[in-house]
């Protein structure tokens, strides 16, 4: 039997999700009544305005491009058995937003990368000896050219999968809707002491897997996949309510808990369906590439020296949002005769490394 708190939960998440499209359509609407923030310097974390532009300074920088990077290990679960440490995961983001306090609206975008390394040297790999099937496979860098999006005072959703899903709600469980059924823009903030904020992020989802079992039996785990991502951050409140800063220097704990990435081919095996589970270090707000980290930095700068700056405009743009969604458009099916509709468009940027690149 159910507790209350979870079928309120679930309550809750139906109205939400149920009225997400029309709130999209009318957020901006709704934004350009609302009368801009005094440049007092002080921040209301209960109106959305002061909410989103308090989220942009920390997730991304105003006026200016920056590169904010990860990194950290990941695990395997299988069954009840202890975690097994698989492999390094480390990344960047070269991101830049624009903050409009008329309109209430965040416009950010962002150039992304994820590489999967070696837990000896710290070095991306080019091929992986899988300890469950025993397969040596090659590695699948992930390269994401462009990401783009607009973001207004109501909170946004995540749309992946098929037009059948439900979109993911940003920090469901911590934000609910009003009366009138909307979900204000209202991330959760906290003041710690005098000068400490903290902020947390998470989103949890459950959509078709791009990787179809019918084309790529051995690089999917089924018809679905359920990732979730979840950040901890910890920022200054001086230099978060300072406006003429353009950024603030933020560092988060960062976990991640999700189905196998594709290039470990372990779908039909009879570990298919466990789970990986991440622990990584978050950090943004250093000058330059001061935050990546020096073997990644050494790698993109011989390889994709590109990915260290943020795309040119801001363009909405999410065909690569994540790696199962991109590498179904980098990777042939692996069954004859399957149609490749997902083949990466001809505008569509080559990864510069791994699997993806030979393609």
């Amino acid at each position: 039997m159910s507790s209350q708190f979870i079928d309120d939960l679930m309550s809750n998440r139906r109205e939400a999700l149920g009225s997400i499209a029309a709130v999209m359509l009318a957020g901006s609407a709704a934004a350009a009544d609302m009368k801009p923030t005094p440049n007092n310097g002080g921040l209301d974390f209960s109106d959305p305005r002061d909410n989103l532009y308090a989220f942009g300074k920390i997730n991304s920088g105003y006026g200016e491009p920056l590169i904010g990077a990860y990194h950290g290990i990941q695990y395997a679960r299988i069954g009840n058995q202890r975690l097994i440490p698989l492999f390094g995961y480390c990344g960047t983001g070269a991101a830049m937003a624009e903050f409009d306090p008329v309109a209430g609206t965040l416009k950010r975008k962002s150039r992304e990368t994820a590489f999967f390394t070696d837990l000896r040297t710290g070095e991306p790999m080019d091929t992986w000896k899988n300890p469950f099937t025993e397969e040596t496979v090659e590695v699948y860098h992930f390269y994401n050219p462009s990401l783009a999006s607009t973001i207004g005072t109501q909170m946004a959703p995540i749309v992946l999968g098929t037009a059948s899903d439900s979109p993911t709600l940003f920090n469901e469980g911590s934000v609910f809707p009003g009366a009138d059924g909307k979900v204000p823009f209202q991330m959760p903030f906290m003041q710690v002491g005098e000068d400490d904020i903290l902020m947390s992020w998470d989103y949890t989802h459950d959509y078709t897997n791009p990787v179809d079992p019918k084309g790529w039996p051995k690089a999917s785990v089924g018809p679905r996949v359920s990732p979730s991502e979840h950040f901890t951050y910890y920022v200054s409140k001086r230099e978060l309510e300072d406006r003429s800063l353009p950024t603030v220097r933020a560092r988060a704990g960062f976990s991640r808990q999700s189905n196998w990435w594709p290039w470990m081919r372990m779908g039909g095996s009879k570990f298919q369906d466990g789970v990986m589970i991440s622990r990584m270090f978050s950090h943004k707000g250093l000058k330059g590439t001061a935050e990546v980290h020096p073997k990644i930095l050494k790698y993109l700068e011989k390889h994709a020296p590109e990915y260290l700056e943020a795309p040119k405009d801001f363009t909405p743009r999410n065909d690569r949002i994540d790696v199962q969604k991109a590498y179904v458009q980098d990777i042939p099916p692996e069954v004859p005769g399957y149609e490749w509709k997902q083949k990466r468009k001809s505008d569509a940027d080559k990864p510069p490394t791994g699997l993806g690149s030979k393609v």
